[in-house]
């Protein structure tokens, strides 16, 4: 028994210094992104064409794509596709366009899909209609303000940049504990990682919410379609275009990211997706998460002094359980305040911990299975990330 205890004490205790070393790049890689901020970056005003990707109606639909029409730029256009031109989400699109009739824009539709990642049909049939060499590609569920696009667009002065990405806060704005949590995945984890990768070794990829690539890039890459039977295309754009020899920028700008799950199961469904896609996408990086994480860690380190000092447990397991839930704390709020500018700090600070514990049983669970639901879709990942749809 005291064996076990040891190995799980020895396990508990590598864990913490290994997260609280991440804790620390963290740390530094958020203090070098504010300090980019900060800087007054050249007036860079191209015309730009931003594509929209649509599948069905989804709540606040019309205010989100609202907030693409009003932006502070000088020329741009937008334009919508989805796979049935009767798309519930294409026709609210048009009711908003209806209502910002200075804005260029165009309706497409893409027709069923023939392959397992049906977006990109409808990027590809956007990106040869559009008018201008650079695009933006955004996703359905987010919102953004008046200066997104000037923001976005302004690294592209840089001749040797390829693409654009930026971060996104999570927002729960249907409520409710899961989806909070969840937002404080978007908002934390996520920018924490990709902060701490680009100071690392560069931005390597691009993140969904938001990507902006050149069409000459894009043409290089043999445009959207060789991404169609994979599931982390954003992750592939950034990837391909950085091999090539391109930049690819992390903005300063942050976006709104909306939680569409407020119920348990969805909103454990798409992180679990999240996590199963991480792992064939990237299966080094992945497999080196788990090192990442601090209170499944202290929990072990815990429980491991309690069985092995009983008599001597509340000081040790007091120090071990603060340091580290305190730690994902002081990141949360770090993240929630330098760089991602929450309204509500507060919310993730306090709900990051829970996030960090459930974060291990999504990373675990990766490994179990290779099937994810996607659009009612179930499909199993392969190398790489592609994926081979399951006929139900």
């Amino acid at each position: 028994m005291k064996l076990l205890l040891d190995f799980v004490l020895g396990v508990g205790l590598f864990g913490m210094v290994t997260s609280s070393v991440y804790t620390a790049l963290a740390l530094v890689a958020i203090r070098r992104f504010t300090r980019r901020k900060n800087r007054a970056a050249a007036v860079f005003e191209p015309p730009v064409s931003l594509l929209k990707p649509l599948h069905g109606a989804e709540p606040d639909l019309e205010a989100h794509l609202a907030t693409f029409f009003q932006q502070k730029y000088p020329t741009y256009e937008i334009l919508f596709c989805a796979r049935q031109p009767d798309d519930a989400g294409l026709m609210a699109a048009r009711e908003v366009a209806a209502r910002f009739p200075d804005v260029p824009v165009q309706f497409l539709s893409s027709g069923e899909p023939t392959m397992p990642n049906a977006k990109i049909l409808s990027l590809e049939k956007m990106a040869e209609a559009a008018k201008y060499d650079l695009l933006i590609i955004s996703d359905s569920d987010v919102r953004v303000d008046r200066n997104y696009v000037r923001d976005v667009v302004s690294p592209f002065g840089d001749a040797g940049v390829g693409a654009v990405t930026c971060l996104y806060r999570g927002v729960a704005a249907q409520g409710g504990l899961w989806s909070r949590i969840e937002a404080a995945a978007m908002s934390v984890e996520m920018s924490a990682g990709v902060l701490v990768a680009d100071m690392l070794e560069g931005m390597k990829f691009a993140l969904g919410p938001t990507m902006a690539i050149r069409r000459s890039c894009l043409q290089e890459i043999g445009g959207f379609l060789p991404m169609g039977d994979y599931c982390a295309d954003d992750f592939l754009l950034g990837n391909w275009v950085a091999e090539r020899g391109h930049t690819v920028v992390l903005s300063h700008h942050v976006i709104d990211h909306v939680v569409l799950h407020a119920d348990f199961w969805p909103s454990m469904q798409h992180q679990a997706r999240w996590m199963k896609s991480t792992r064939f996408s990237r299966p080094k990086g992945h497999f080196g998460t788990a090192l990442t994480f601090s209170v499944p860690f202290g929990l072990l380190t815990a429980a491991a002094l309690c069985g092995l000092r009983p008599h001597h447990w509340l000081a040790g397991v007091g120090a071990t359980l603060l340091w580290s839930v305190g730690t994902r704390m002081v990141l949360a709020f770090a993240v929630s305040r330098r760089v991602v500018q929450e309204k509500s700090a507060w919310q993730s600070v306090l709900l990051y911990p829970l996030r960090d514990l459930l974060g291990i049983l999504f990373w675990a669970a990766s490994y179990c299975s290779r099937k994810v639901l996607w659009r009612n879709e179930v499909y199993l990942l392969e190398t790489a990330g592609r994926m081979r749809r399951v006929h139900r």
